[in-house]
């Protein structure tokens, strides 16, 4: 493990894998850089892997109050330590990614969930429930509304997973679900944002994903001036590891 001071003096812990070209993974939400073991070991024989904990996550710390900005400068800070060339976000981290505006050479975004036409409705006032719940000392609320009414799971399936270890982990992360949330704006593509970026950005989706989140990819490559969009056999908001370390290294012409 490694670390980098952030701006506003935020340590940030970081892993490195493998060699070549450096690329930065961006977790979504509820996610850490443990996520990425098996990503990071399918990516290593072409890249050096940077995978980071997000503030508030795993080892890295966090500094109130909470700003947007402040994880773009945590991600560029990790960029200008790893010396990382390329980038490449997962689900509500794309909005990190996309938004630091970074001199990256190439980047890429994994199913950013923009409420597209055919997406379920966005849950009723969700960013403010979810800071009522963690002001209450309720992460556990935070997580189930994260996990039933944002993401669709049963709730017979989150009460299943309360039962198990993984439970506390998952408490420990759910304050960030506010983070997640604030960056996803009104989770509504942004059009404007995205018509600034002149970076080359793939948009990758898994041909098992719904509808509506392939097509958020499709609308998200489409709005970007160099945007290209590719789907891939994959499970429900996952592409395999092999799978995305095929991609990127075909996309990013490190092959």
């Amino acid at each position: 493990m490694e670390n980098v001071v952030s701006k506003d003096g935020t340590e940030l812990a970081y892993d490195v894998t493998g060699s070549g070209p450096g690329l930065v993974l961006v977790a979504g939400a509820f996610t850490g850089r443990a996520y990425f073991a098996e990503y990071a070991q399918a990516l290593s024989s072409t890249f050096t892997v940077i995978a980071y904990d997000r503030r508030g996550r795993g080892d890295s710390g966090d500094t109130a109050p909470y700003a947007v900005e402040c994880e773009w400068e945590d991600l560029d800070a990790v960029r200008s330590a790893s010396g990382a060339q390329y980038a490449c976000a997962f689900s509500s981290g794309s909005m990190v990614l996309l938004q630091a505006g970074l001199p990256f050479e190439k980047q890429a975004v994994v199913e950013p969930p923009f409420r597209v036409e055919g997406a379920p409705p966005a849950p009723e006032r969700y960013v403010e429930r979810l800071q009522e719940y963690v002001a209450a000392g309720n992460p556990g609320g935070a997580a189930e509304l994260f996990m039933v009414e944002a993401v669709g799971q049963p709730r017979e399936m989150v009460e299943q997973i309360r039962q198990t270890p993984m439970w506390a982990g998952l408490e420990a992360m759910a304050p960030t679900l506010v983070y997640d949330a604030l960056q996803m704006r009104d989770s509504a593509v942004p059009v404007e944002l995205l018509a600034s970026i002149e970076v080359p950005t793939l948009g990758l989706y898994s041909n098992a994903s719904p509808e509506w989140l392939q097509r958020s990819v499709r609308e998200t490559a489409a709005a970007l001036p160099q945007g290209t969009a590719d789907g891939r056999d994959g499970t429900f908001h996952t592409v395999p590891p092999e799978t995305l370390a095929a991609v990127l290294t075909d996309y990013f012409g490190t092959s």
